[in-house]
């Protein structure tokens, strides 16, 4: 819901409401139903609004508290807004909205910033105390909804797209070789810079105070997962009810909306599920399915087309149910937008997701997605049996991170990267990051298999996940489309850290049994126990088809393998070989050409780093030699 802009300026000099309007306008797609701005001399808060909460102007923002004391402007959706705000009534407070984004400018007057710690839900808030003159930031445990600062001399900038930096005179646009280092060994950015030189994001469960008289200001982070501690007198039994009532409730909660809601419907069990929970709450359910046309695709890949497992669940409920067919030339077009709008580069080949948010966008403004529920269930087990035998933690370490890497090996790093740029950045520096990650949390452990899984649970729902729903929010509010996630749900999570890996994961103790070294090839090892999310399977077990209960895990992803050896692979080659390429200088063109020559060979399957060459070259293109997209 809706995208936030803002500056403040150190100096106090006054703000520019024209160039505050001009950062509020780059934002435009993430709220095309209403705009707004609120300036108070070096302070000034831009909004645009995607309306889904009380549709009337009541509920447009920036939005003063009734004492006058806060204006906020808010980006996401608060589900428990309705206690919060029985609660605020019966001490005093007066509403005239059906919004929530009123409940937290009272909650902000009745308790102050120690507030944003009692919101179940997704959110990035920008807050201005006019008597105090300090403004607050803060954004939600999960980090659903983007939140990204720039601090240069006397202006400070605070954003949901980078993009909005670009409209103020003082910002210039430079790559940072640190992140860039980072994003070639996970395909991510464990960290909270960006590939913008200077552009941080706010951690999730993070408060920030800006104000003049303190300018070293600091993150305040108050909460964290933590799955040490699980409840080892929980039965199985126990583990599936309660999260099947959990689930249930985070659906009809997450269901909230003054506008059309659908769901996402992939042929698996987590949209399988919430398809279901929420066909309950409506007449009739909108989904919405992505598949490929499959006429050149080979191997493994054929299996990606989901259609018909969805269409199994989509009759199943009665749904009024759409689907996006994907070709292999829909990348030439999509790609450069796909870019423009994540900005921050992630996870993935995304570009399905893309096409898949602006057909439901015709429908609906709220759709639910199933992110969430491999984090917590453990859908990943052939990551954790990677490491579930490591004796220590510098054998965890290794092993986990010599995974983790998923497209260039630091040793291969001199070979990828001009040499201008390799002195700009240490080598070894995603290693460290990757470490600091298991720091967060004091209470980890790496001594039995158990702990080392619920070590990988916390890694991966610390770093992989935010990528996902960053890719998630950013495609999606490309098109005007809200997502809504019902497994990242605060009681749900709560609940799901204390479920034993063992419930978790079926086939745990027979790999402790089992002798890796006589057990032959470990990838075709790891597969076999594809055994993930068992207490979710047998929690919806009643409520879902048999075939899409017992289907194997499957990502979302278009087959670009077949696709970068057969339709594509033109195109591969003209973006990134030949004359002026824009990434060359940066990338060795070296390093390029025997990339798609191996892959093109069939020698070794790098769609992954094909796809993040081809957005790092768009990324160049569009940010560093502001290229027009066509």
């Amino acid at each position: 819901m809706c995208g936030i802009a803002g500056i403040f300026n150190f100096n106090q000099q006054p703000v520019s409401t024209a160039t505050l309007k001009a950062m509020t306008d780059a934002i435009a797609h993430r709220g095309p139903d209403g705009e707004g701005q609120y300036t108070d001399g070096h302070v000034g808060l831009g909004h645009r609004r995607l309306a889904i909460l009380d549709v009337s102007a009541n509920g447009a923002q920036p939005m003063a508290s009734h004492n006058k004391e806060w204006t906020i402007i808010f980006n996401g959706c608060i589900y428990n807004f309705p206690e919060l705000k029985k609660e605020l009534q019966e001490k005093g407070h007066v509403f005239v909205s059906t919004s929530d984004t009123e409940v937290i400018a009272e909650g902000l007057a009745e308790y102050g910033p120690s507030f944003f710690e009692r919101l179940d839900g997704m959110f990035a808030i920008a807050a201005w105390h006019k008597t105090k003159k300090e403004l607050w930031l803060s954004r939600d445990r999960f980090g659903v909804k983007p939140l990204y600062y720039w601090h240069k001399g006397p202006v400070f900038l605070f954003a949901s797209e980078i993009k909005v930096f670009m409209q103020h005179p003082a910002f210039t646009v430079e790559l940072n070789p640190v992140a860039l280092n980072e994003y070639f060994t996970f395909q991510n950015v464990f960290a909270y810079y960006t590939l913008f030189k200077g552009v941080t994001m706010l951690p999730p469960a993070n408060t920030m105070k800006i104000c003049v008289d303190e300018p070293d200001y600091r993150h305040h982070s108050w909460w964290d997962y933590d799955f040490t501690s699980p409840d080892n007198t929980m039965t199985a039994e126990d583990a599936s009810s309660e999260t099947e009532r959990l689930l249930s409730k985070a659906v009809s909660r997450q269901m909230i909306a003054d506008v059309p809601v659908g769901s996402y419907l992939s042929g698996g069990m987590d949209s399988g599920s919430l398809s279901v929970l929420a066909s309950r709450h409506v007449n009739r359910l909108y989904t919405f399915t992505a598949g490929f046309e499959m006429s050149e695709v080979h191997g493994t890949e054929v299996g990606f087309d989901e259609r018909l497992d969805a269409e199994l669940t989509a009759n199943f409920i009665k749904s009024e149910h759409y689907e996006q067919v994907i070709n292999a030339g829909d990348i030439r077009w999509s790609l450069p937008r796909v870019v423009w709008h994540l900005e921050d580069l992630r996870v993935g080949m995304s570009y399905p997701n893309y096409y898949i948010s602006r057909l439901a966008s015709k429908f609906v403004k709220v759709c639910l997605q199933g992110t969430g529920g491999d984090e917590l269930y453990g859908g990943y087990p052939w990551r954790y049996y990677r490491v579930f035998k490591s004796l220590n933690a510098p054998e965890f370490f290794n092993s986990y991170y010599g995974f983790w890497q998923r497209l260039v090996m630091d040793d291969a790093k001199p070979g990828l990267f001009q040499p201008n740029l390799l002195t700009q950045m240490d080598i070894e520096a995603p290693r460290k990051v990757f470490e600091r990650v298991f720091t967060f949390n004091p209470n980890l452990r790496y001594n039995t298999p158990e702990e080392h899984i619920q070590n990988s649970l916390y890694f991966e729902i610390k770093t992989f996940l935010p990528g996902l729903l960053l890719v998630g929010d950013k495609l999606a509010m490309a098109n005007g489309l809200e997502e809504r996630f019902p497994f990242l749900d605060n009681e749900l999570v709560r609940f799901a850290q204390t479920i034993p890996v063992r419930y978790k994961l079926a086939n745990l103790e027979n790999m402790k049994r089992l002798d890796e070294n006589l057990a032959g090839n470990k990838h075709a090892l790891f597969q076999q126990y594809d055994d993930g999310k068992n207490v979710l399977r047998n929690a919806m077990s009643h409520i879902l088809p048999e075939k899409i209960i017992n289907r194997k895990k499957q990502g979302f992803s278009a087959p670009d393998e077949s696709w970068y050896r057969g339709e594509n692979a033109a195109y591969v080659k003209e973006l990134l070989l030949g004359k002026n390429i824009a990434s060359h200088a940066f990338i060795q063109p070296a390093f390029i050409e025997k990339t798609i020559y191996e892959h093109c060979e069939k020698r070794i399957n790098h769609r992954l780093l094909l796809w993040s060459l081809m957005n790092f070259e768009w990324w160049c293109r569009l940010f560093l030699n502001n290229e027009r997209i066509l």
